[in-house]
């Protein structure tokens, strides 16, 4: 068997310029958080436009991911990374300067089309220009790590610009790293297209904007505002049209989405992995931060300090995740990781209102260090082995199902959480009407009720805090199974210690 040439400095240097647009992106992100109060302000956004300025970001990069993979494949992957390094940086400075917030949408959304051109491009790029699967995994780990890297540092750098300049810098930040990659691009990193590849099929573009938009706003409806009517005609509108995308796929000779990568085990696996652990980080990073703020009584910036031990965790276990693969099995690897995330997860179901920040800390970085090792390594796996010209859409693919993890995982266990806090909120004797409905929405509305309730209010406080910290539990206890499920498919889908010949069937 013919060894795989290595990578060199070259290569080495393009994936830094590669990671370090990651880096900004996942920075770009957090940052908004707590930027959004600041640009609300002085735009003068009200709270339907707040909710599309930060969701439409997420709606365009989820709904284009699956065309631009399959486009950079196409047109070649380098070219659709610059082309949209470019777009990123001219709508930063757009967002930066917003008059309005109808402005500031657009902008947004602007800068998710750019988004989303460049994470499979990067991806693609990456198993382009290493052969050598050690390396390849390696280097995709290190790609992983400095997303998180981006989401540890958010809180930090937000407060920080927040602190010495207007909320336009929270979008200039990423400008210079965009100037960067266009000038080092060009040089650092290799070209790459399909051969044969057929025109775009703008009729599957479109079906696939109709189906991926309006799940991802029906499963955002039901996060924020609980199971209504609009959220679930968006769902059905969203399954039906999902529907006729596959029909069309199948029928095509040269399809949008190859439909036999869902077929093969390895690839499947890996979907399934993103998908379920989007759900659970999703969902336990929500009701943690919560927990945080509402129970601890922790500002968003010192909740932000006491999440950054996870990030790091989880970068670490990344990084040392591909030189164990080398001594063990990567199933046993991923399996292992899996399973001490569930641990983590049976952490959670301990925590309680008094003297429960430690548990929850360091529940969250193994939940956190547990779920980065399968994530990095199968994807390392699959992009190794699949031939090179589907690099693009299994990319896309991969982003996709995280994108709908996190979706998904809001809405479940968000609900789930709301529904056990409600559940179990024993509203004490004495507190008015009024506040006791309140009470009821969230454990936030609990705190501001009580603050107006008189004597009676810290004891509602009391009891929305026994209650949150009960939802809190729950979510752990659904989400340990999930874990354990996960790795139990790991052990089967990966069992050979080498990925090649798993895309036989592609």
């Amino acid at each position: 068997m013919t060894e795989k040439p290595l990578a060199g400095r070259r290569e080495w240097a393009g994936l830094a310029v590669l990671a370090l647009t990651t880096l900004l992106m996942s920075l770009d992100v957090s940052v908004l958080y707590l930027a959004l109060p600041h640009l609300s302000a002085e735009l003068g956004a009200d709270g339907t436009q707040q909710l599309w300025i930060m969701d439409i970001y997420s709606f365009m990069i989820a709904g284009f991911l699956v065309t631009m993979g399959t486009l950079g494949d196409r047109i070649g992957r380098r070219r659709l990374l610059l082309v949209g390094a470019a777009a990123f940086g001219a709508a930063s400075v757009l967002a930066a300067y917003s008059t309005s917030p109808e402005m500031l949408i657009a902008a947004r959304a602007l800068l998710g089309v750019s988004g989303a051109t460049l994470m499979p491009s990067s991806m693609a790029l990456i198993r382009t220009m290493f052969h050598d699967q050690r390396q390849l995994t390696s280097a995709m780990s290190l790609w992983f790590s400095c997303f998180m890297v981006g989401v540890a540092l958010g809180p930090l750098v937000g407060g920080a610009l927040l602190e010495h300049f207007w909320w336009g810098s929270a979008f200039l930040l990423g400008v210079p790293f965009m100037v960067a990659l266009l000038i080092l691009g060009p040089v650092l990193l290799p070209e790459y297209r399909a051969e044969g590849a057929g025109r775009l099929d703008l009729a599957s573009v479109a079906l696939s904007l109709l189906t991926i938009l309006p799940l991802v706003y029906g499963l955002k409806s039901i996060a924020r505002d609980g199971l209504g009517a609009m959220a679930l005609l968006a769902l059905a509108i969203g399954a039906a049209f999902g529907v006729l995308f596959v029909k069309r796929q199948l029928k095509l000779s040269d399809p949008l989405l190859d439909l036999r990568l869902f077929a093969v085990r390895g690839v499947s696996a890996m979907l399934v992995m993103m998908l379920l652990g989007g759900i659970v980080m999703a969902g336990t990073t929500l009701v943690s931060t919560t927990y945080l703020q509402a129970v601890e009584g922790l500002t968003p910036l010192q909740a932000g300090l006491w999440m950054v031990p996870q990030s790091i965790v989880m970068i670490i276990a990344m990084m040392v995740a591909p030189a164990l693969a080398q001594r063990f099995r990567t199933a046993y690897v991923m399996a292992a990781g899996l399973a001490v995330g569930a641990v983590g997860l049976l952490m959670h179901t301990q925590v309680e209102v008094e003297g429960g920040l430690g548990l929850l800390v360091v529940g969250l970085a193994l939940i956190s260090g547990g779920i980065a090792m399968p994530m990095g390594l199968s994807n390392g796996l699959i992009m190794g082995s699949i031939p090179p010209e589907k690099a693009g859409s299994t990319a896309a693919l991969s982003e996709t199902g995280g994108e709908f993890g996190v979706a998904m995982g809001v809405a479940a266990l968000g609900a789930l959480s709301t529904a056990v806090y409600q559940s179990n909120l024993d509203v004490p004797p004495g507190v008015p009407a009024e506040a006791a409905s309140a009470a009821y929405d969230s454990v936030a509305a609990a705190a501001v009720a009580g603050a107006q309730a008189g004597d009676a209010g810290s004891a509602l406080i009391d009891a929305a805090r026994e209650a949150f910290a009960a939802g809190l539990n729950t979510v752990a206890w659904v989400s340990a199974p999930i874990f354990l499920a996960l790795a139990v498919l790991a052990l089967v889908a990966f069992r050979e210690r080498r990925a090649a010949r798993i895309l036989e069937a592609v």
